[in-house]
């Protein structure tokens, strides 16, 4: 009798303790199939371009002030290399609005505002071993820089969504200055979710130092960004901005030539 409860209270134990290791986020290898959904989430098909339109508050550290926001697109296409290897060709916006009112900002104070643009970044993404190796490159003339290989992307089932977090460390100290700065990327992607705005959805935090405009000191930025199907659905301000001073951010680079010609300076913006 006293056996036959013993295995009853073993079974029910070994229950608990595999639920609860289930309830767990579990990593996932980079197989063929979770390589795709994330080329997939991030750059779509290759036909279209894809875009995520996302909103960031920026705090002062450690006060904790929110100083400012911000409004922006991330745009990409994909060119498709290797079944394993695949290039995102971007392009990025980001302008800095009023905390309160909402209005984009041009000056704060006596100082001009400057936006963030970034013409162009071409990311490579190879997979290798279930593993993504990353290098990412932008730049133009005799400053092109290359960023990585890197392989701190990570995949991680998590109830019905997956998440693909990348983080960011960045270190540069030298005789003349310091740089450090840590950002990280959390991916989610919905596969049961119908629209591509409640299926593909980004979380962005961002630790390291005010933007010029705001004085010297450390910050914190947070950014949630959906996926949109086109240009006409992005926010009417951010879209009235890219029209009247900034044409080019319309679409993402759709061709390696016309890295080229952004990398050679040959295009004007």
């Amino acid at each position: 009798m006293s056996r036959s409860i013993n295995v009853k209270l073993l079974a029910k134990l070994l229950f608990l303790i595999f639920s609860t290791i289930s309830s767990f986020s579990q990593e996932l290898k980079f197989t063929e199939a979770v390589y795709n959904d994330w080329i997939n989430m991030r750059i779509g098909d290759g036909i279209s371009p894809v875009y995520y339109q996302g909103e960031a508050e920026i705090y002062s550290y450690p006060e904790g002030e929110l100083l400012a926001k911000s409004i922006g697109v991330d745009m990409g296409f994909k060119i498709a290399v290797t079944p394993d290897s695949t290039l995102q060709l971007s392009r990025k916006i980001f302008l800095y609005i009023d905390a309160e009112s909402g209005e984009i900002l041009e000056s704060f104070g006596e100082k001009k505002v400057k936006h963030i643009l970034f013409p162009y970044q071409m990311i490579s993404y190879v997979r290798d071993n279930e593993k993504i190796r990353t290098w990412a490159v932008q730049g133009s003339g005799n400053k092109i820089r290359t960023i990585g290989p890197g392989i701190k992307l990570t995949a991680r089932e998590n109830g019905n969504t997956i998440i693909y977090t990348a983080p960011m460390f960045i270190n540069r100290v030298n005789t003349e200055s310091t740089y450090q700065i840590y950002e990280n990327y959390d991916f989610i992607y919905s596969p049961d979710a119908k629209s591509n705005q409640d299926k593909y959805q980004i979380t962005w935090s961002r630790f390291g130092y005010l933007p010029s405009f705001l004085g010297e000191g450390r910050s914190m930025s947070h950014r949630i960004s959906r996926r949109l199907d086109n240009f006409e659905e992005l926010d009417p301000r951010l879209k009235a901005y890219i029209l009247n001073h900034a044409p080019l951010w319309k679409k993402p680079p759709m061709s390696l030539q016309e890295i080229k010609d952004l990398q050679e300076n040959k295009i004007k913006y």
